[in-house]
């Protein structure tokens, strides 16, 4: 099989807040066909689209009525061919999302399934009897809060849904669901995709013993059942192998020391896996308040976990390497300052990221430095925060509204699906009507057209970073050294190949750093740098300032 993707930057689209080309206020295909030039421009070589399959957006397309039918908010199945097409001219792949794990319960399947327990779609899900009390078969949580199971009247059992109630889980168990998802797969393969991102994809096998967890209503044991590898490898050998189709899993239970069973390319399962453990450095651990329970990062701990993912996966996997997606909020906004250093920091956490061995992942608005929001409470859409602000606020009573909306600015979902901002005219070029989701209020200082004719464009800097990663095969092949672990200002590391070093450094505070003594940089030379102004390697590090440097 081809491994292209070992040398591409991918770029995921949000649609529903990318481009609005028809004036409804939801971004659209055509809208994803308009930028096409630009995606060129950064240089781009995949484009990943979350869903845009039919769905009554419960939770924005993440729940599937239809697999093979776009859903008219998006624009048509005809129009989606088209961009596959014009993407290829334009030399760039598609990779599709695919909702591995459930549907919507408006799908065909699961409204047959509810009718009757003894019907052609009867077994597509995991329903349950009720306890003698008629309570829930088991304490197991939903990710949205609360329980993980719901009643349904029609069958008179409950169904299991890790997410919200209107998402159903599939029954992996049944061979002819798995065979329907592999059927639906070859569809979008013959109109030309080229590859898979897959929804908690480690979530498809469940422990059909149903174990209570711990606690009631988390999710302990709820991810990477007994079946998972079996089910992927089944995958691989019906569709990703034969097509040659990339796939990269999210996988939230994968640590470094266990990924390589999803990635090894002997196992034939997934080309990648997007890791959580490096989002979490900012959660206090086992807290009653699950995500919302946050602490300052910890930088040292965020080098040694991507430290670990070089070492685990060196000759046993790739590296999928990301800090912002649909489900992350903006890094610079999180972890930095978005205020007084926000091209510093965009370009700070840039070059950390891109510089390590894997596949970088570029979000929507990432590139050029878009911040989180500070709206309102009532001002945010997302279904997680709604249902774990009723469940830790209102229900628990663990979490105060303030407490709750100050975690909220930090890392709710919805910090990055606030609509892209193209320039400074209404609604910041995204639609000329109000759009489905506010726009932030910043997008007169901060949007593309402005950031591309600025001094400090993000956008350049990003150009930059992804022809590094094109021409230079160090930044593929290279072996990784991490350096100063403890460092809690510095973050530095070596790549090594063949006859060339290279030393990755920045300076992820707000104070003035020195380089580190033991650091010999005489006679290096500066490959790439955020500070226009640095010419030598002596002057102290500025405030979130990087730099590759090649050593002699």
């Amino acid at each position: 099989m081809s491994e292209w993707w070992k040398k591409a930057v991918f770029y995921q689209i949000y649609p529903k807040s990318f481009k609005d080309t028809n004036n409804d206020g939801i971004g659209d295909i055509n809208g994803i066909r308009e930028k096409l030039p630009y995606l060129k421009k950064l240089g781009i070589d995949a484009l990943w689209i979350s869903p845009i399959y039919l769905s009554p957006q419960i939770d924005n397309g993440y729940d599937v009525a239809d697999y093979r039918q776009i859903d008219p908010m998006f624009g048509t199945n005809q129009e989606m061919y088209q961009l596959i097409q014009e993407a290829h001219d334009f030399d760039m792949k598609i990779v599709m999302d695919f909702v591995a794990n459930h549907t919507s319960d408006r799908c065909l399947w699961f409204q047959e399934s509810r009718k009757s327990a003894d019907n052609f779609f009867s077994d597509f899900y995991i329903w349950r009897d009720a306890k003698a009390d008629g309570s829930a078969p088991n304490n197991w949580g939903s990710s949205f809060g609360g329980s993980a199971w719901s009643w349904d009247e029609t069958r008179q059992q409950y169904y299991l849904h890790y997410y919200a109630k209107e998402q159903p889980d599939l029954n992996w168990e049944n061979p002819v669901v798995r065979e329907y998802i592999y059927d639906m797969m070859r569809f979008w393969k013959s109109k030309g995709v080229d590859g898979w991102r897959m929804d908690v994809v480690t979530s498809i096998s469940k422990d059909l013993d149903f174990p209570d967890n711990p606690r009631d209503f988390t999710t302990e044991n709820q991810q990477n059942g007994p079946r998972m590898h079996e089910f992927i490898h089944e995958m691989n050998q019906e569709v990703l192998k034969p097509f040659d189709m990339m796939s990269v899993g999210e996988s939230p239970a994968a640590k470094s020391t266990d990924a390589h069973l999803l990635v090894d390319p002997k196992r034939e399962e997934l080309d990648m896996i997007f890791t959580f453990e490096h989002m979490h450095v900012d959660r206090k651990k086992g807290n009653v308040n699950g995500r919302w329970a946050l602490k300052p990062m910890d930088l040292p701990e965020l080098k040694r976990i991507l430290a670990a993912w070089q070492k685990e996966l060196r000759g046993k996997g790739w590296n999928a390497l990301y800090f912002e997606n649909h489900d992350r909020a903006r890094v610079i906004s999180r972890w930095g300052n978005d205020a007084e250093y926000r091209y510093e920091c965009a370009t700070a956490f840039a070059t950390i990221l891109h510089g390590l061995q894997g596949t970088p992942f570029i979000f929507q608005g990432e590139e050029i430095g878009m911040t989180n929001p500070a709206f309102e409470l009532d001002e945010y859409e997302d279904i997680e925060l709604r249902g774990n602000y009723h469940f830790y606020v209102e229900q628990q009573k663990t979490m105060s509204k303030s407490e709750f909306l100050a975690a909220v600015h930090k890392i709710s979902r919805d910090n990055a699906r606030t609509p892209m901002q193209w320039e400074d005219s209404d609604y910041a070029g995204f639609s000329k009507v109000e759009p489905w989701f506010k726009i932030n209020p910043n997008y007169p200082e901060v949007n593309a057209a402005l950031d591309q004719k600025s001094e400090k464009s993000v956008f350049s800097y990003y150009q930059k970073l992804i022809e590094l990663r094109h021409t230079e095969e160090i930044l593929t092949e290279g072996e990784f050294e991490l350096l100063y672990e403890e460092d809690s200002k510095l973050f530095v590391y070596k790549r090594n190949w063949k006859a060339k070093t290279w030393i990755v450094i920045a300076n992820m505070s707000e104070t003035e750093q020195q380089f580190p003594k033991a650091l010999d940089l005489s006679g290096s030379t500066i490959v790439l740098k955020n500070y226009a102004e640095r010419e030598k390697l002596t002057a102290a590090l500025a405030p979130y300032e990087s730099l590759i440097i090649q050593t002699v």
